[in-house]
């Protein structure tokens, strides 16, 4: 869509020559985000033999649907067969622990504190490491850095590093459609937690994480990752208590069972609430949202239509008054070295994404707005027509077109008799500032009045024909090049 005036402009040719050519690297670094890393040769592509290897045709979601069948439908008698008994165990267990200790144990104010950094810690692990780091690599992460952001990761008990990156670059590549592990379409509650209890009817698209296969800090934590649940997710939080301020009991079910209860569902409100709470900002070709509410819990994972529309970006929050910790935790490794690289999708794409909804929106607007009959749509009346008929009813003439103000006779601020000596006559001058600079509502309102089109006065529709509120409109590309036959005007010759 596009925002059009009276005049629409076409750059030619001979005008984009005018402007001085980019080189290669200069032109790469204006359109795409930056690359990692920035400067310097690109790393090989890998070898065709490899590529043909994976086999992935172009049109990969239309041919799998055709080419496999889904799962049968879950019912009642199958039900029990369907389950993931861990996952299911896992998501019960856990939070029986937390309300068992809520009832048991009493909680001091050096353990709740103590929850909500562990909280914290975690979560990073998870939105810093696993989401932005290695799912959409969008900064380079230091070895200390990525170590922690390992083991932490790991204390929120969400899976590998290789398992999540797999399935969140799956559900970014397949976005709402049958082969994203936890679309949206299939319901809130599924996209929460429902795709970990029940077997999915088909299994998650392709994705590469060949770059995550030669990571070995990726590849020692899946393979010790069992080992670095138990101690991340309950021994670390309960040994801190317990040594520190000898609350064994409070370390285990707080900072332990409650703390991961919470962080979890943290991370799984990305997948169901930031697709459908809150504003297409960015596009609304998918479920991705924006809201505050989400960033909230998610530490700063809420500003989804963000995200999604540029996922290379290591922030999800652009504007600095919005709640993104992951951002500022990101940042903040930056300035002491941790981290480097951090992409930024350009403004200026940006602004273009911000622009089309925009235009959508005043479009939705402008389509529900009652317009003047175009001159196209109206008859052609004669000047002696027009004087004829301006005896029976009270016509006037205002920039080529004839007004029936039969209407607003009586209701014309000036007074009736400014109109009536104006009557079977053209009134252009007076209207535009002869007698009076009428306001651009004014100019609006007459064209609402229009019943034809004179003869010769409107041979080509001038600046004074069209109202203030027609100068400015949203149109369709189509629109823009509409040719005669296409829309449906005949042409003299």
């Amino acid at each position: 869509m596009a925002a059009v005036a009276t005049a629409i402009h076409v750059r030619t040719d001979r005008v984009a020559a005018k402007r001085q050519a980019p080189d290669a690297d200069d032109e790469r670094a204006a359109l795409t985000p930056p690359l990692t890393p920035p400067r310097g040769e690109l790393p090989p592509l890998p070898p065709v033999a490899q590529l043909l290897k994976q086999d992935v045709p172009e049109n990969y979601v239309t041919h799998a649907l055709k080419a496999t069948k889904p799962l049968p439908p879950i019912t009642w008698a199958t039900l029990y067969k369907e389950i993931n008994w861990l996952s299911l165990i896992i998501l019960t267990t856990t939070p029986a622990i937390a309300v068992y200790g809520f009832f048991t144990t009493p909680l001091n104010w050096y353990t709740a504190f103590w929850s909500v950094v562990y909280y914290y810690i975690t979560g990073l692990g998870i939105t810093a490491g696993y989401h932005r780091l290695w799912s959409h690599r969008s900064y380079n992460a230091s070895k200390p850095l990525e170590w922690f952001l390992a083991f932490a990761g790991a204390g929120a008990v969400e899976g590998s590093i290789r398992w999540w990156s797999r399935g969140h670059r799956a559900h970014h590549r397949y976005t709402d459609t049958e082969f994203d592990p936890y679309s949206a379409h299939e319901g809130l509650l599924w996209s929460h937690i429902g795709w970990m209890i029940l077997r999915p009817r088909r299994k998650p698209g392709v994705a590469d994480i060949s770059d995550l296969s030669t990571n070995p800090i990726v590849t020692f934590q899946h393979r010790q990752y069992l080992l670095l649940l138990i101690l991340m997710g309950f021994i670390v939080p309960t040994a801190v208590a317990g040594l520190g301020w000898g609350d064994w009991r409070g370390g285990y079910f707080y900072a332990g069972a409650a703390r991961l209860c919470f962080v979890q569902h943290s991370t799984f409100c990305v997948n169901s609430l930031a697709h459908w709470l809150g504003e297409t900002p960015f596009d609304d070709k998918h479920t991705p949202r924006d809201h505050f509410i989400t960033a909230l819990v998610t530490i700063g994972e809420g500003y989804h239509n963000f995200h999604h529309e540029f996922p290379s970006d290591y922030r999800n929050a652009i504007k600095w008054f919005q709640y993104d910790p992951t951002k500022w935790f990101i940042k903040a490794c930056q300035r002491v070295g941790l981290a480097s690289q951090l992409k930024t999708f350009p403004d200026n794409e940006i602004k273009k994404g911000q622009l089309t909804m925009e235009l959508k929106k005043m479009r939705e607007i402008q389509e529900k707005i009652v317009w003047p009959e175009s001159s196209n749509d109206l008859p052609i009346i004669s000047w002696d027509s027009f004087q004829e008929q301006s005896q029976k009813r009270p016509l006037i003439v205002v920039a080529g077109f004839i007004h029936d103000v039969c209407s607003f006779l009586d209701e014309h601020p000036g007074g009736r008799h400014l109109l009536g000596k104006n009557i079977g006559k053209d009134a252009t001058a007076p209207f535009f500032g002869g007698v009076y600079d009428h306001s651009n509502a004014a100019h609006n309102l007459l064209a609402m009045m229009r019943v034809g089109v004179l003869r010769g006065g409107l041979e080509l529709e001038s600046e004074k024909a069209i109202p203030p509120s027609q100068k400015l409109r949203v149109a369709r590309v189509q629109e823009l090049y509409m040719t005669p036959e296409s829309s449906g005007v005949e042409s003299d010759d």
